[in-house]
C-alpha cells in the first residue's frame, strides 16, 4: 500500500483579480501557508499556464515546475475542464458554452470544438513536459437534454451519441497514450459520463482504452443518490485522481434530486465545504488506501455557505487529518511463529 499524496488545492474556484488570487506568486505563497503541498493547475489562464508554450518547450515546463517547486509546493495534474466540455456540445447548450472558448470561436461550433481538441492534445503533451502522469477532463455531453426524457427518447440515439464520443474522444486518448498520461474524466452530473454505467457505456466504445481513466469525487455521488463507496470497490482500478469534496442531501416533502429550478442555497442537495457535508471521508480514505491508490487528495472547494479562504484554511487541515500513514508491518507481528517451510509442513501433518 501506498500513503495518498496531500493535501492539495484545485485552484480554479481561488482564482481572482485581486491578490493573491491574481498571480501564480501570490497563490503559491498563500496556498503553502495554509499547508497545501500540492496545486491543481486550471489551464485557461495565462497567468497561471501558458498550455501550447508548455506543450510545446520543455525548457519552459521545466521552468514553470522548477518556480512553483521554489515555493515548496508540487503541480500535481493539470485540468482542461471547460476544453473537454466543449468537445460534445448538444447545440441547445452552444450559446451558453461558447463562454469557455475564445471570443473568436463563439457562433462557430465546429471551430470551437476543434480549438477544444487541440487544447487537449497540448494538456497531454504540457503534462509529459512536467513530468506529471494524470490529467483531468470533462466528456462533454450530446445527450443530457434527454437524460429524463418527455417525450421518449427515440430509439438508438444513445447508441448514436455514444458512438459519436467515442469516435471523438479516441483519438485523444491516443495522444496520451503517447505521452504516458491517464486522462481522468470527472464523472458529474450535466456530462454524458455522469455514472458508473454511462462510463462503461463510454468504456466499450473505445474499446476499454488504457488511459480512459477516472476521476474520483464523491460529492457529485451524493447528489445523485449513488453509492460512492462502493463506486471505489467496482472502479479502482481506473481511479487515477481524487477530488475531496463534501456534500449534504437533504429531501423534502417539496423537492428532491431535481431541485426545483433553486439556487444552490435552497436545493436539497448541495455541495459544501469539507467536514460540513455528509460524505464519509473516513471511508474513503480507507479504501482508496486499500486498493493502492497513488495520487494526491486535492481539495475542490465548493459550498453554497462559507467564505473559500475559510474553506482552503479548514480543508487543507482536513484533509492531513484523513490521510491514512501506511503501516509497515501486520499489527499481529509479535506472535508470528516465523517462516520455515518444514515447520508448516509437519504443522499441517504433511510427510
Amino acid at each position: 500500500m501506498t500513503t495518498i499524496k496531500g493535501p492539495a488545492l484545485f485552484i480554479a474556484q481561488f482564482i481572482g483579480d485581486e491578490a493573491p488570487f491574481n498571480s501564480l506568486e501570490g497563490i503559491c505563497k498563500w496556498a503553502k501557508a495554509l499547508g497545501y503541498k500540492g496545486l491543481q493547475l486550471p489551464t485557461l489562464d495565462p497567468r497561471f499556464i501558458d498550455l501550447k508554450k508548455a506543450a510545446e518547450s520543455k525548457t519552459y515546463a521545466e521552468e514553470l515546475k522548477g518556480e512553483i517547486n521554489s515555493y515548496g509546493l508540487e503541480i500535481t495534474e493539470l485540468s482542461t475542464h471547460l476544453q473537454g466540455q466543449l468537445v460534445a456540445v448538444n447545440p441547445v447548450y452552444d450559446q451558453l458554452f461558447d463562454g469557455f472558448a475564445p471570443e473568436h470561436l463563439r457562433n462557430n461550433p465546429r471551430a470551437r470544438q476543434e480549438w477544444a481538441v487541440q487544447e487537449l492534445k497540448y494538456a497531454a503533451k504540457a503534462s509529459q513536459n512536467l513530468g506529471l502522469n494524470a490529467s483531468v477532463t470533462f466528456s462533454g455531453a450530446l445527450l443530457w437534454p434527454m437524460v429524463y426524457p418527455w417525450p421518449q427518447r427515440p430509439a438508438g440515439i444513445v447508441e448514436t451519441a455514444f458512438d459519436e464520443l467515442a469516435k471523438r474522444w479516441k483519438p485523444i486518448l491516443d495522444v496520451y497514450e503517447d505521452c504516458g498520461i491517464d486522462l481522468c474524466y470527472e464523472i458529474h452530473p450535466g456530462e454524458d459520463l455522469h455514472d458508473g454505467i454511462t462510463y462503461e457505456m463510454f468504456l466499450d466504445k473505445v474499446n476499454h482504452h488504457k488511459r480512459a481513466c477516472l476521476l474520483y469525487d464523491p460529492s457529485h455521488f451524493v447528489l445523485q443518490c449513488l453509492n460512492y463507496l462502493e463506486y471505489i470497490d467496482l472502479y479502482h482500478e481506473r481511479i487515477k485522481m481524487f477530488h475531496v469534496k463534501d456534500a449534504e442531501f437533504n429531501p423534502t416533502g417539496k423537492q428532491g434530486v431535481y431541485g426545483g429550478y433553486q439556487n444552490w442555497i435552497d436545493r436539497a442537495g448541495r455541495f459544501r465545504s469539507l467536514g460540513d457535508g455528509q460524505v464519509d471521508f473516513k471511508g474513503i480514505f480507507s479504501k482508496l488506501t486499500q486498493y493502492n491508490y497513488t495520487g494526491w487528495a486535492v481539495l475542490e472547494w465548493e459550498c453554497a455557505l462559507k467564505h473559500p479562504e475559510d474553506g482552503a484554511r479548514e480543508g487543507a487541515v482536513f484533509i492531513k487529518d484523513h490521510i491514512i500513514r501506511v503501516t509497515e508491518k501486520a499489527f499481529d507481528d509479535f506472535a508470528a511463529s516465523g517462516s520455515d517451510d518444514a515447520f508448516n509442513r509437519k504443522t499441517l501433518g504433511i510427510d
